[in-house]
């Protein structure tokens, strides 16, 4: 027992001594983004957030927390609940019955990183679980089932990639519905993202084959799934990026024959593939693989499926980084992307020309008429006995917007605004012409009340006079 006890204070130190050298390691190459917006909404003060960023209050003053515009339909609202374990960004939110938008000026041109926050809570006058609305950002319709988005157990963020090219702002409308007429949103991220985050190509998988999709960076694209395979939950305070990447458990379909790896050397980035920022060192330090343990090598596939919103196109991001060999050139493997063979005896050492240097590939499949999206990774017929025969990091999944340019829906962002400003143009038509009704009503009641105080009434004279009673002149 006491042998055991020892081995778990050592095997104790090592893990922790690793997170704090990781930890060291993100704060040490941590990105400076040009434009970095972070608003507390609904309140006058700033506060800090888990991960010790500074989100400044949109009723501050400060020229970096930028008031909505249309301020006449917004106004502040406070969590007066006890909630002590809940973030200081969730305690306030800015509530709007019309539409309104904040408006954030852009010094650098290129991909920003747009992450909105909800918690819906009760007040005295409001409960905003029940809000339904829209959020267009530049243009884009980025969220309509806002249901989905809001829970009042926990927060939820929501994050997108827009691309502002040849435009001096980043503008994010909250529109409410009409049954609604309420919406919200706790606190605001945008930032601009390094070049490198998302390409022009990437590679397009479909029935037809395979070809290159051109002009990437300017999808709108909506994160829906970051997953570190095999590792721990990694938060915002361990990414450069203030990323949160969750386990793939919930996700594995088909884990037989593979094995979890843990690395504890360092991460070896290099020109040309993988930035830091692309992935987090504790991402690329943990995989699952499939290792053959006797002469021949094993048939078998390890799966994820994840579920998604048939109608859109998706970019998967797949993540690799040989953590496992022992030199160059022993592993060989395939990779598969919803069924179709995206790589094919991919050889990572060709590729990076080291061990524990990451590599990253990008692919896009169609959402039609399917529920789950699917990767998979098994030996090739390059594989080698004895030693691992495929790998994988991380994954990535981002749902790419629609023909409407919407990544929620079939209507488009001027439609939205349109029908807004329609609906309210039809209530106030129905108003007057009721007020116009009843000023008809009110005239003609009143005419004939006049023409009834001015009428003598008509008598005919009897049809039989006496003499006494005739007239005479």
């Amino acid at each position: 027992m006491a042998l055991t006890r020892h081995h778990t204070r050592v095997l104790s130190f090592f893990f922790f001594f690793h997170l704090s050298c990781s930890t060291l390691s993100v704060l040490s190459h941590m990105f400076s983004p040009i434009d970095n917006y972070l608003i507390n909404c609904g309140s006058s003060e700033s506060t800090t957030a888990v991960d010790f960023r500074r989100f400044s209050g949109d009723l501050s003053g400060n020229h970096h927390s930028p008031l909505p515009s249309s301020s006449n339909g917004a106004f502040p609202l406070r969590n007066k609940g006890n909630f002590p374990d809940l973030p200081s960004i969730y305690r306030t939110a800015m509530v709007f019955n019309k539409p309104t938008k904040y408006v954030f000026p852009i010094k650098e041109q290129g991909t920003h990183m747009v992450r909105l926050h909800f918690c819906a809570f009760n007040s005295t006058r409001y409960d905003l679980g029940q809000a339904q609305f829209h959020v267009l950002v530049n243009g884009f319709v980025v969220l309509s089932n806002s249901r989905r988005v809001i829970s009042s157990e926990k927060p939820m963020i929501t994050e997108y990639l827009i691309k502002v090219l040849n435009e001096e702002h980043l503008v994010i409308h909250f529109v409410p519905t009409k049954d609604s007429r309420l919406a919200f949103v706790n606190a605001i991220e945008v930032i601009s993202a390094p070049k490198d985050l998302v390409p022009e190509t990437a590679t397009y998988l479909s029935s037809k084959g395979i070809e290159n999709f051109n002009g990437l960076s300017n999808q709108a694209l909506e994160v829906v799934y970051r997953v570190t395979v095999g590792g721990p939950k990694i938060t915002s305070f361990n990414d450069s990026l203030w990323r949160t990447w969750i386990p793939d458990n919930e996700f594995l379909r088909s884990s037989f024959g593979s094995e979890r790896l843990y690395f504890g050397g360092r991460i070896k980035y290099h020109a040309g593939g993988a930035s830091r920022e692309v992935g987090p060192d504790n991402m690329y330090n943990s995989a699952r693989l499939i290792k053959s343990n006797n002469d021949s090598v094993p048939n078998v596939n390890v799966t994820w499926e994840f579920p998604i919103i048939g109608g859109y196109k998706y970019l998967v991001r797949l993540h690799f980084c040989d953590i496992a060999s022992i030199q160059l050139g022993l592993l060989y493997f395939n990779v598969y992307v919803n069924g179709y063979l995206a790589l094919q005896d991919l050889d990572l050492s060709s590729i990076t020309g080291s061990l524990a240097s990451p590599f990253y590939a990008d692919f896009i499949v169609d959402g039609n008429g399917i529920e789950t999206l699917s990767v998979a990774i098994g030996p090739s017929n390059n594989s080698i006995p004895y030693v691992y025969d495929a790998i994988l990091n991380g994954v990535e999944v981002m749902k790419m917007n629609n023909s409407h340019n919407s990544l929620d829906g079939e209507v488009c962002a001027g439609f939205v605004l349109k029908n807004w400003t329609s609906g309210n143009e039809s209530i106030l038509l129905t108003f007057i012409a009721a007020i116009c009704i009843l000023l008809s009503i009110f005239i003609v009641v009143r005419r004939k009340i006049i023409d009834s105080r001015n009428y003598v009434p008509w008598s005919r004279l009897p049809m039989n006079v006496s003499e006494d009673n005739e007239i005479k002149t």
